[in-house]
């Protein structure tokens, strides 16, 4: 045989050899075991979330004033838009709350929106909970 046509057949070998070669992977079973108290975490953290007694949001007061006023304010407000909103009453003032927004990106985008029927509307800075 000719050097040439040996390296060919040395070169298929090789080939076959290295792909071909029927490998075993170990196989195990792995058994996690946790704390029933996570459980109640994630809820109690669910459950925080959802009525936004977690982290820092974002508002977008439109009023401030009597409690009259306030009512006044929020009716026209949700007949206009969507957002969630609420009276929130800080001695002396009312106060009307508009949103739950998670940063400042979507607040600012929210109050240009809003700033056409209320153009005294502002982002307070949020309180730390």
């Amino acid at each position: 045989m000719k050097k040439s046509t040996v390296k060919y057949t040395y070169a298929i070998a090789a080939f076959f050899l290295l792909f071909h070669i029927d490998t075993f992977a170990q196989q195990a079973t792995v058994q996690i075991q946790q704390s029933k108290k996570i459980d109640k975490l994630v809820e109690i953290k669910k459950e925080l979330s959802e009525n936004n007694k977690i982290g820092d949001r974002f508002v977008i007061q439109l009023f401030y004033g009597d409690n009259g006023q306030a009512n006044e304010v929020i009716q026209k407000y949700r007949n206009l838009y969507e957002y969630p909103s609420k009276i929130a009453y800080e001695a002396p003032n009312y106060k009307v709350w508009v949103g739950n927004f998670r940063n400042r990106l979507e607040a600012d985008r929210a109050l240009l929106t809003l700033k056409d029927d209320f153009p005294s509307a502002f982002i307070p800075k949020p309180q730390r909970k």
